[in-house]
């Protein structure tokens, strides 16, 4: 299983879009804790690779990211990272003897 955010230059099916989100709440007495987002960077590539296993893909290619910072009038911020890519599956080869 891989992972990239480039295309391939090999034959290949597309089995479909795959999207994942992960989010986390800042706390009042750290409201610029930024670096949360690596967390959830791991967590939302790890949410892609499970549903690409789950779909039989070999890889997932053209993965890209959006972070967000969700504020609320009442309840304080969050941090969100959505995570999409494309699930390739490779083609079985057939050996000619």
């Amino acid at each position: 299983m891989f992972m990239t955010t480039g295309g391939l230059n090999r034959t290949h099916a597309i089995q479909g879009i795959l999207t994942a989100t992960a989010s986390t709440m800042l706390r009042s007495e750290k409201p610029d804790e930024f670096s949360l987002f690596d967390g959830l960077f791991e967590e939302v590539k790890q949410q892609l690779m499970k549903q690409a296993q789950e779909n039989q893909a070999d890889g997932l290619i053209e993965v890209r990211f959006n972070t967000e910072v969700v504020r609320m009038n009442v309840a304080p911020k969050f941090l969100v990272v959505h995570g999409y890519g494309t699930a390739v599956r490779f083609p079985d080869v057939k050996k000619t003897e």
